[in-house]
Order: structure tokens, then sequence, then C-alpha cells
């Protein structure tokens, strides 16, 4: 089922399966900024990464003394969410567990993603409560993908990225080998980087401690803006084609919180690099945003 948002700016189709972004349609600009799902390139548009982010090593955790199989991303991005409440402007998608996902993880939760516009902005609300009677390890990640270029007469090289540090953090970076997180070091001043292919030759661009990155065109100034003040880890992807040194025409902006695992993880999630826990009845809530231009 698709449910439409719409104000006098922006008009936004959201997929029940997943609860996922499908399409933000700018309405004074008449441009589409979301990547359409093209299986031949990368089928999905903006998945709700949960309970991990990014790839267990083997594709596996151990619990409780139970070992779990899990695919990378999780499960959430697959499942029917109910629409539980909604305006013109506004949509709140919901799905309890009920135990249907207890082979490959063990925690009962509800979760509740929201979405509503504001003017040219869109913000995304989540929700995770913890309804067990211990504590509850997970991670959950965004993962939207946007059209490059906007206009016909746009390159990708024209695009850049800008990155907005959190204040008095440390900006690290990791690389990624096999699907897994390697530390890369301190970056001191993270400057505009002007987009080309080969920066995703070896996958993801991945920092901690960024508020804010804005992926805009020097040419139109068209573009779009995220802000996610207080996440912990954010990914930049697109896909990148080693025989023509190409990659898909999008590029993610991925506000985490949670990562891979790392080379030497141990495998307990409990222990996992990224995790969050969560107390007995307690809510998990955060909330990001994106502002189209």
């Amino acid at each position: 089922m698709i449910k439409i948002l719409e104000n006098d700016w922006l008009k936004v189709e959201i997929e029940s399966n997943g609860a996922e972004i499908r399409a933000v349609q700018h309405k004074k600009n008449k441009l589409d900024y979301m990547w359409s799902g093209d299986s031949t390139y990368w089928g999905r548009v903006s998945p709700v990464l949960f309970p991990i982010v990014g790839r267990l090593k083997g594709d596996q955790y151990q619990l409780d003394g139970n070992t779990y199989q899990i695919s990378q991303h999780g499960f959430l991005r697959d499942v029917d969410f109910e629409l539980s409440a909604h305006s013109l402007e506004y949509a709140s998608f919901e799905i309890v567990s009920n135990g249907r996902f207890k082979d490959s993880y063990p925690y009962e939760f509800k979760a509740i993603i929201t979405y509503s516009l504001h003017q040219n902005s869109l913000s995304v609300d989540w929700k995770i409560e913890n309804r067990n009677s211990t504590e509850m390890y997970f991670s959950i990640g965004a993962h939207p993908a946007f059209r490059i270029p906007l206009l016909g007469n746009e390159i990708l090289e024209d695009y850049q990225l800008k990155f907005t540090p959190a204040e008095n953090k440390e900006v690290v970076e990791y690389g990624l080998e096999d699907a897994l997180i390697q530390e890369k070091g301190v970056r001191h001043n993270l400057s505009e980087i002007t987009l080309k292919p080969d920066l995703f030759a070896n996958d993801a661009l991945i920092y901690s401690h960024i508020d804010n990155i804005e992926l805009v065109s020097a040419k139109s100034n068209h573009g779009v803006e995220v802000a996610f003040k207080g996440f912990p880890f954010v990914g930049i992807w697109s896909k990148y084609n080693e025989k023509n040194n190409t990659i898909a025409p999008f590029v993610c902006i991925e506000p985490w919180f949670g990562i891979a695992d790392t080379q030497d993880a141990t495998g307990d999630l409990k222990e996992k690099f990224g995790i969050n826990q969560l107390e007995a009845g307690d809510v998990f809530q955060k909330a990001y945003t994106m502002k189209f231009k």
C-alpha cells in the first residue's frame, strides 16, 4: 500500500512494506529527488535497517549462549507495517514483533516510524519499544538513495558533499574490507568532497560524529540536506562499477545508530561495536530530517 503525504512544497510516497519512502517530488521546481529503485543497479529506495546495520561477521551473532543467523541490514525493510495514524502531511507506521522473528532475533519489540512534512523538508522519527523483561540490544539506520544528477545538463562531478561535524567530537573515518569495518583514523579537517566514481571503489565512506551532510550541485544549487544531529555514524554509498569506473545514478546518505562488525568482532551481540542497549520497558526515539532544495 502506498501512502501519499502532500503539502505546498512536496509530494511524498511511502510504501507500507518496510515503511519505505519511494518517491519525493518537489512541486515548485518539478524535480524528483529519490532514486527510482531500478533493480539493474539497486532495487531499494530508502530501507530502514534493523536490528543490525551493515554486515555481521559470518552473518551471525551469539546471544546468551545461542547463535543466530541474520543477513546484512536485518529484516525490518521487508516487513509489512500497519498505517496507525495519518493526515495529509503526516503518517505513522507500526509493527509489533509478536514472536515472528525469534529465529533470527529473540527480542520482542514494537517499532513505529513516523514521517511528517514541514515546508520543503521531510522528517523521519523512529521509536523502538523494548517489550522484554530484560535489556534489549539492537542497531537501527536509514538508507535513503538520492537521484544524481538531478538535471539533464549536469554531471556527477557537479555535485559536492559538504559536512558539518559534531561540536567537541573527533570525526573518525572507517573503511570496509569484505563488508567489515576497519578504522582509518581521525579526520581533523573534513572538507568538501567533489563526487567522482572512484570514491566508492572500496564500498561506502563511513564517518563518526557528523551532524549534517549536504549533497548539492555547484551548477544549479539543487540537492538535499540531511540533518541527523547526535547520530554516532553515517555512511555515504553508491554502487560502483569497476569495469567502466562509473557509479549508479544515485548517492545514499545513511544516518546510523549502529555499524557493521569490525574485523576482530567477538560475535557476542552485547559486545558489538556501536550496539545500542535499551532497558526493559524503555523506548528509544531518534529522528533525522531531509531538506529538498
